[in-house]
């Protein structure tokens, strides 16, 4: 899931929804923000110049919406126009192409729980900046439903930040809710932050996740942390930070398609960052937020130029799609066009990103290698620089997931996680690769609910001893001294970590299955 790279656009999480097209190369941001940059070199006023023809196009997408409504209503005389059903799909196209695609919400009301409605109260814990912390906290009255909702374990789900918003994990959150307490950083649109918040950065992205981390442990004992795609790489930071400090590390961590070692398998995207040189990236993809929105003067990596590499990358699949959305309307098939709508509600819904996260992003994780190279250094809220060294790690359980057919994080990028973390006891280590699943099948969709999420439900309960076992501090001890120069990762073998090859859901029977 990355753009310009998997991680960003490079740090691009792409796929959405599930709509059926096969492969999962239509929701590859990386290669989107690849095809975007060769697209479009820099031009200075291009965010104001595309944000003035959206504002020219928002009153003819309204008259189109409007038209649509009128020769699809039965009462009207343009309703009984012969050609009414076939002018009326063409306006509604015309509509879904020209309007502008706000945040989408997750919208999980209620889910199943053996058999029991619960329902579902979204709110948000920690407002920051730059991301809420959002928890979705559940209510019964059936008193049995209730006790069993108390004893599961609490999740932190760190989503992409990665051109896309955090909805586009909604299925993941709501497959997770029916074992778990979940919490998810929901980022925000970097054109929405005022320039008086500050700054963005890789480090604070790193910072921003302990801190959430601590508060999710100030109210459960201790907690579990799931990234998903380019989290992958700031959420191991965080914790290996965590452990050199000598603070309580969480009870696990569930690392799912990131580019953990973006020199295994490179893919596209990788070769993308390692053939432009950082001054390209910055010269030609990053622009200043217009006047018209709170983060005006903002730099930022703008969202229309994700969104047109997405498009870029298969614009054949696309103009199927949206002939078929025109075709089903007038065949009244209710059902597909409003599957057609879901998805690209989701996936025209696109944010922009602060240049300096994104730039750090891009020469951290895919020019420089400095996690696996054992010379990354991250600025805490005190202001001094600590080494991050995955090693220190020994009490978190680790599980890596990579797809089988991954083309946005390369085969043993995410597994990279256990030669690093060789401080975990090996019986602690465990992989899963996901047979016949691609970059977005892994977190959505039938294979995530089917393959993978069986694995992840048996190996977070599996570990969820001590949690609700006292309360940990969640105030950050004073962090050691650092040595100015950093020293390469031990090239120690790591512990092997265990395989499991999912080609389809385990019949094996784990507690968590008995809950």
């Amino acid at each position: 899931m990355a753009s310009v790279w998997t991680w960003s656009s490079l740090v691009l999480d792409s796929s959405v929804l599930s709509v059926n097209w096969g492969t999962d190369s239509i929701f590859n941001p990386c290669s989107a923000a690849i095809l975007h940059c060769n697209i479009f070199e820099t031009q200075p006023m291009l965010y104001q110049i595309f944000e003035t023809q959206r504002s020219l196009m928002e009153p003819f997408a309204d008259f189109a919406q409007a038209a649509a409504k009128m020769y699809s209503n039965n009462t009207s005389a343009l309703g009984h126009n012969p050609m009414a059903q076939r002018v009326s799909a063409g306006y509604d196209l015309l509509y879904r192409l020209g309007k502008d695609y706000e945040k989408p919400v997750f919208g999980i009301q209620s889910v199943d729980v053996d058999g029991t409605s619960v329902a579902i109260h979204e709110r948000i814990e920690i407002d920051k900046p730059f991301c809420e912390l959002r928890r979705f906290k559940r209510f019964t009255d059936d008193a049995n439903t209730l006790g069993k909702l108390k004893g599961q374990p609490a999740v932190l789900i760190v989503a992409p930040l990665s051109g896309h918003y955090a909805t586009l994990l909604r299925d993941t959150v709501k497959t997770m809710l029916k074992d778990h307490k979940v919490y998810i950083t929901d980022w925000k649109n970097a054109r929405l932050v005022p320039l008086s918040d500050g700054e963005f950065h890789l480090d604070d992205y790193v910072n921003y996740v302990q801190e959430f981390i601590r508060h999710l442990q100030a109210h459960y004992g201790n907690c579990h942390v799931m990234s998903v795609c380019q989290p992958t790489v700031p959420v191991l930071a965080a914790v290996s930070l965590m452990a050199s400090r000598g603070e309580t590390t969480p009870l696990s961590m569930t690392m799912m398609g990131g580019p953990i070692d973006a020199t295994k398998s490179p893919t596209s995207v990788n070769n993308l960052a390692t053939n432009k040189s950082f001054s390209w990236f910055e010269n030609n993809v990053i622009y200043r937020v217009p006047d018209n929105f709170p983060g005006a003067g903002r730099r930022v990596y703008p969202g229309f130029l994700q969104h047109t590499g997405f498009v870029a990358m298969n614009p054949d699949r696309h103009l199927k799609s949206h002939y078929d959305y025109f075709k089903d309307l007038i065949k009244g098939d209710n059902s597909s066009v409003e599957s057609h709508r879901e998805f690209y509600d989701e996936y025209n819904a696109v944010l922009d990103m602060d240049a300096d996260y994104y730039l750090e992003t891009i020469n951290t994780v895919f020019q420089e290698f400095k996690l696996v190279r054992g010379t990354w250094e991250i600025k805490n809220p005190q202001g001094k620089l600590e080494l991050v060294r995955p090693q220190d790690i020994r009490t978190t359980a680790l599980l890596t997931v990579e797809g089988e057919l991954d083309d946005i994080s390369g085969s043993g990028q995410t597994e990279a996680a256990h030669k690093l973390c060789s401080g975990i006891v090996r019986q602690e280590h465990h992989h899963l690769e996901a047979k016949g699943a691609g970059h977005y099948g892994i977190f959505s969709g039938r294979r995530w609910r089917e393959v993978v999420y069986p694995h992840v439900k048996s190996f977070i309960l599996e570990h969820n001893k001590g949690e609700g076992k006292g309360v940990v501090k969640a105030v950050a001890p004073k962090p050691k001294a650092v040595a100015k120069k950093a020293t390469a990762v031990v090239a120690k073998a790591a512990p092997a970590a265990k395989k499991a090859t999912a080609a389809k859901p385990a019949a094996k029977k784990s507690a968590a299955a008995k809950k």
